[in-house]
């Protein structure tokens, strides 16, 4: 029987994949828990593997190609089986609702058998083999290439066998961060980059010729819009016009807070320390500040018709990576100390940047932050990050002339800017919970009462 491989749903907010690249060719045996291709979602690119065991009959798409969830990917099947009326079943749209499974849970119940037309799974190559999920399939003893100088036998995902394949490695020479010692992609990847480089013939470098102006005008370079670009355009377009905005400014006294962050790097150099940020510091003044402030803490529900007045507090930190934008989660922030919030800050802010993160990291915030300040903005508007009641948009500190006492003298000053979903958060109680945050601001030290 003709199985069919749908696009799984790999994120909250994924309503369609591009397929990357194939891994296997039509006609190949697969088993259950082989990767067949990589698909590109809007937060990040992830492996694609297969429940069931058969032949790949066909690939259904071509690399490039975006599918809906619960598009038709692919066919399996046992060999020279006619799949001509499955095919026709989609092509007429009887087959596939459009709304594919979420990609199971490390150590879910993957053993429960798929329903027909959900074959496919998001694969997280460093997730541990739970049960019912089938290993990787072995290899003849023969491959010497997979097995070390003892004769053990060397475990490798499909995908890092494929690439040290293609890169000439040798897998007994690499070192395994998978669970177990598992060779994964990114240890294969790693090993690729140590690898030294043969030198090049020099090349003549090509004297700067001015083009003549003709007038012509020239045509415009295109680029398919990525995954990541759509989501940020669909959810934020979604945000701006359905979440009434307004916005809230105040100029924060940041003399105190520089100086506390001074000591505290200071400490925390002495102790081999993660040093903290004004970042840091913002973060946990916003996270103490929320627990006072349960409106600016809510999200608004329509479908349910609720409000959800959240007990924890997870901070997103927006992160600007090459193609657009991602906010990874601080989670109970309030309970954190600044060194612990600096070194998860700049793990997952480096995890955005390679792609790597997993949807655990980017989900179920409850406000979120957006800073230019290093850019030298000194003030602007975010748009708000459903389902947040708000953002807060933190501009750059400067050195400004302020008046204490009746005496012009030297201030470091910083603007930041709250975006309120005004069915959520009034007017008074935006500018209460900013209030707040600039008591904790202006004297640090209540962020440790």
């Amino acid at each position: 029987m003709a199985i069919p491989v749908e696009m799984p749903k790999m994120s909250d907010t994924m309503e369609e994949g591009v397929l990357v690249s194939w891994l296997v060719d039509e006609g190949a045996k697969v088993s259950a828990g082989d990767i067949i291709a990589q698909v590109e979602t809007d937060k990040a690119t992830m492996d694609l593997e297969v429940y069931d065991d058969g032949v790949l009959l066909k690939r259904v798409i071509g690399e490039g190609d975006a599918v809906p969830i619960g598009g038709l990917i692919a066919v399996l099947g046992e060999e020279g089986e006619d799949v001509s009326d499955l095919l026709a079943r989609y092509e007429s749209g009887g087959a596939g609702d459009g709304q594919a499974p979420e990609a199971p849970e490390p150590g879910g119940p993957a053993a429960e058998a798929p329903s027909a037309g959900k074959t496919a799974r998001a694969a997280d190559e460093t997730a541990p083999v739970t049960n019912g999920e089938a290993e990787a399939v072995e290899e003849p003893v023969a491959a010497s290439a997979d097995r070390a100088p003892d004769g053990a036998r060397i475990k490798a995902s499909p995908l890092a066998k494929k690439l040290a394949k293609e890169h000439d490695l040798d897998l007994g020479k690499v070192r395994g961060s998978g669970p177990e010692g598992r060779i994964v992609k990114r240890d294969i990847e790693e090993a690729i980059s140590r690898k030294p480089v043969p030198a090049e013939e020099p090349v003549e470098t090509p004297k700067f010729v001015e083009a003549p102006v003709t007038g012509e005008a020239r045509a415009p370079e295109k680029a398919r819009i990525s995954q990541m670009r759509k989501a940020i355009a669909r959810r934020l377009s979604e945000s701006k016009f359905t979440s009434p905005h307004f916005y809230l400014t105040i100029d924060i006294d940041m003399d105190r807070a520089v100086e506390a962050r001074e000591r505290v790097n200071e400490v925390a150099g002495r102790h081999g320390l993660q040093k903290v940020s004004f970042n840091d510091i913002i973060t946990k003044a916003c996270a103490v500040a929320l627990r006072q402030h349960p409106a600016v803490n809510s999200s608004y529900l329509q479908e349910q018709g609720e409000i959800h007045y959240h007990k924890d507090v997870h901070v997103a930190v927006a992160v600007a990576i090459d193609e657009g934008l991602m906010t990874p989660v601080i989670r109970h922030a309030d309970q954190k100390g600044l060194t612990q919030i600096a070194v998860e800050t700049r793990e997952l802010a480096r995890k955005a940047r390679d792609r790597k993160l997993q949807p655990e990291e980017w989900e179920g915030s409850t406000f979120t932050t957006s800073n230019l300040g290093m850019f030298g903005i000194e003030e602007f508007t975010a748009i708000i990050n459903p389902p947040n009641a708000c953002i807060l948009a933190i501009g750059a500190i400067r050195d400004v002339p302020v008046v204490e006492k009746g005496e012009l003298t030297a201030g470091k000053r910083m603007k930041v800017t709250l975006s309120c979903d005004h069915r959520l958060v009034d007017g008074a109680t935006g500018a209460r919970f900013l209030d707040t945050l600039r008591n904790y601001l202006e004297e640090p030290l209540n962020l440790l009462l």
